[in-house]
Formats: C-alpha cells, sequence, structure tokens
C-alpha cells in the first residue's frame, strides 16, 4: 500500500512513443494530463479507432491495422476504489475527464435487466415464477437474506467481468484509456462480506470463487489501483447524509459488514493487486484534491520492468503479433471467456426447476426488444432488414449508471 502527497511539481511527458527495450514493446513511462498534453508539441498521427463494436479483428485485419500504432502513453486502465459512498463515482468522472479517457460507471444489474432496446426486463416479474425473478442491489439492501442473495452475487460478478472485457477490447483497439469505477478484481470483497454475515451458504460462497477462479486469469490486470480511504464511521454518515432510503434503512450497511470489506479491501486486494499494478491510496473522509492525484499520476513510471518480477507484466509483450491476438481475444472473443460453463447442481439456490425455467424463457421470449436478434425488430425501429446477413458481432455491456430512488 503507497501512501502519496503531492508536493505539485509540475513533470514533463516523455513523449508519445513506443519503447523498445530488451526487444519487448511497451508503452512509455507515464500518463499525461490534458494540461500537460495542451502544451505538448504536435503529436505523430495515429489510426482512427478500431470499430471493434461492430467489425471484427481478424486475421486479414491485422495485416494492415496494427495494434501499437493506436497506442500512447495514456492507453492504460485505470481502477477507482472505495468503500460505499466514498465518492468514487465523481472522483472517476473527473478523472477520466482530466486524462481524457472514457470513464465507465460502476458496473451493475441494470446493464444486464435493460435490453438495447431500453425495455426493463424487471417490469415482467409479475409474470415468473419466485426463482426466476429479479433480484438487484436495492432488493438485496431492502432483505439480505433473500434466497436469491448468491444468484444476485455471481450476476454481479458476471456483469463486471463483462465490463472490464469491454475495457480492455477499447483500450486495445482505440488506443483510449479507461477509468473504472471498482473493477472485478475487487469483486471478492463483497462476496466475503455477505458470507461473514450469513447472507450466502458456504456452498455458494464456493461455487461464487469457482466462477472467478476460471474466468480471471483470462484477463490483463489495471495499470493503476486507486483507493480511496474513507472509515467507516465516516461512510455511515455519507450514507445518512445522501438519504437513499434502501441504503439509509438497510440492514446490510452495519459496521460490521463494513469492517468485513474494508479489512478484505485493505489485506487481501490491495496486497495481492499492487504486485502487479501501480497504487496509489488516499485518505478520502473529506475528499481530496483531483488535481493533487492528477500529478501524482504523472509521477509514475509505468515502465519499471523487470523479467523476474510480475509489476506490470501483464501488458509486455515482445512482438507486434502477440498484441494482435490480445486484442483479437477480448474484441471477438468475449463469449469464450464468458460462458464457462460451470453446473451448480449441488447449491439448490443457484438452480431453477425446469418447468418454471421454461416460463421464463417463454415470457422472456415475447418482451420488447427480446422477439428477434438485435436490429432484426422492425416493430421496434429496426430498419435495413433485407440487407442484414448476420448476428451483432459482439455484447458491448451498455454504459448505464446504477439507479438510485430516494
Amino acid at each position: 500500500m503507497i501512501l502519496l502527497r503531492s508536493s505539485r511539481q509540475f513533470l514533463c511527458n516523455s513523449g508519445r512513443k513506443l519503447l523498445k527495450e530488451n526487444n519487448n514493446v511497451t508503452l512509455v513511462r507515464t500518463i499525461t494530463s490534458r494540461t500537460t498534453r495542451s502544451g505538448e508539441d504536435s503529436h505523430p498521427p495515429k489510426p482512427k479507432p478500431w470499430p471493434y463494436k461492430e467489425k471484427g479483428y481478424n486475421l486479414f485485419s491485422y495485416l494492415y491495422d496494427k495494434t501499437t500504432s493506436r497506442l500512447d502513453e495514456n492507453s492504460k486502465i485505470i481502477v477507482v476504489e472505495g468503500p460505499v459512498a466514498s465518492g468514487k463515482s465523481k472522483f472517476a468522472k473527473q478523472l477520466a475527464n482530466e486524462f481524457e479517457m472514457l470513464y465507465l460507471p460502476e458496473a451493475n444489474l441494470d446493464m444486464m435487466y435493460i435490453n438495447s432496446y431500453g425495455f426493463d426486463l424487471r417490469k415482467l416479474d409479475a409474470q415468473l415464477p419466485d426463482s426466476c425473478k429479479s433480484f438487484d442491489v436495492m432488493d438485496f439492501l431492502r432483505n439480505p437474506k433473500h434466497g436469491h442473495a448468491a444468484k444476485f452475487q455471481i450476476e454481479q460478478y458476471m456483469v463486471k467481468l463483462s465490463q472490464y472485457i469491454d475495457a480492455l477490447a477499447h483500450v486495445l483497439s482505440t488506443g483510449q484509456g479507461v477509468v473504472l469505477d471498482r473493477c472485478v478484481y475487487s469483486d471478492f470483497v463483497f462476496a466475503e462480506a455477505m458470507y461473514s454475515q450469513g447472507y450466502i451458504s458456504k456452498p455458494a460462497y464456493r461455487k461464487y470463487y469457482e466462477f472467478r477462479d476460471n474466468t480471471i486469469d483470462e484477463l490483463l490486470r489495471p495499470h493503476l489501483v486507486i483507493y480511496l480511504d474513507v472509515p467507516v464511521p465516516t461512510i455511515l454518515e455519507n450514507i445518512k447524509k445522501r438519504a437513499i432510503s434502501y441504503e439509509k434503512n438497510s440492514s446490510v450497511l452495519t459496521p460490521q459488514y463494513l469492517g468485513v470489506m474494508e479489512k478484505k479491501y485493505k489485506q487481501n486486494y490491495l496486497k495481492e493487486i499492487s504486485k502487479h499494478a501501480e497504487l496509489l491510496v488516499y485518505d478520502w473522509s473529506d475528499e481530496g484534491d483531483v488535481e493533487v492525484v492528477v500529478e501524482d499520476i504523472e509521477r509514475i513510471d509505468f515502465n519499471r520492468h523487470d523479467d523476474q518480477d510480475p509489476h506490470l507484466k501483464d501488458w509486455v509483450y515482445r512482438l507486434e503479433e502477440e498484441w494482435g491476438c490480445i486484442r483479437h481475444l477480448y474484441a471477438d472473443k468475449k463469449h469464450r471467456i464468458m460462458n464457462i460453463p460451470i453446473p451448480c447442481f449441488e447449491v439448490p439456490e443457484l438452480c431453477i426447476d425446469a418447468l418454471e425455467a421454461d416460463v421464463f424463457h417463454k415470457v422472456m421470449a415475447e418482451a420488447p426488444g427480446e422477439q428477434y436478434m438485435e436490429g432484426y425488430n422492425a416493430h421496434l425501429g429496426d430498419s435495413g432488414l433485407l440487407f442484414r446477413s448476420k448476428a451483432p458481432h459482439r455484447h458491448t455491456l451498455p454504459m448505464i449508471e446504477r439507479r438510485t430512488m430516494k
């Protein structure tokens, strides 16, 4: 864990070029802010962003579209972490704006329940058996001992996994960096807190880690993790101040639950992720100065790499072909990472009766936007159907911020 205090010394950029040391192709040493970039000389031209959401990146594409040609010093992944009501979202947005990066809101089940046509599938709950009804964070905070709590936590993990793959595809296909509000690597702290309070069973807890262990090693860890440290008493005060009813009146957000989260963050997550990524930790009890954080980030040397050290090793490739292969994986083979068959027969709360599952699929098949494949629903405004000949290239999570109801 590293706590940095800035002296507001200005750091110049070392250039928008790729470094080649010991035959390794890596990015230049530091991330640069909007202010720093505006004072630089003209930058070398970059290819247009590759439309990875609509167009595949295959072997033929590789021949004329090299991955490293669009990467620069800001082609990095930054993750902002912290407890509930710590100001993460506001800070992450400010950081993304300062570094001209894409901001991805915290992954949430709204991204799963609201389809590409804007229809909220939760509206169909009245037609579904109890085992198939929706269950999101609001439901969990109101009723943490519900039988769907384990399913909720695993779905949360899968949504975060999906979003993180999208972030990797975006960086490698466009060259634009990404700032995420939390990420898949820290999701386990919620599972640990839920298990500690008896909200999920031991078999479900084990199954969660089976999902995690079978998917997370397919990813590249972030370049930088920023943890906003807020003590539990202050968190509870912040929850009261923002007065969101399902948080304020929840039996979940107790000193015990939040204490387990804090412990797992600091003793497990931050300790482990710091072996692979840069780490900055700030006391954010009264919020801090974003400008100070920006200056601290500009001082980080992201090329501190040793073949015997795992630090940032995920992002070191020796050949252009290797960059192309990893880009192809995240842009075109997302389904391969996501769709790992893991049977859950030994965990009753994760299983659905066959007849009830049949009802679920029939109801969902009639939902607006679900009758036909995306792009083929003429009654919802899709056009050019006579000239369509294939399915959408990939499923990319929508950037929907979690709804809040006072």
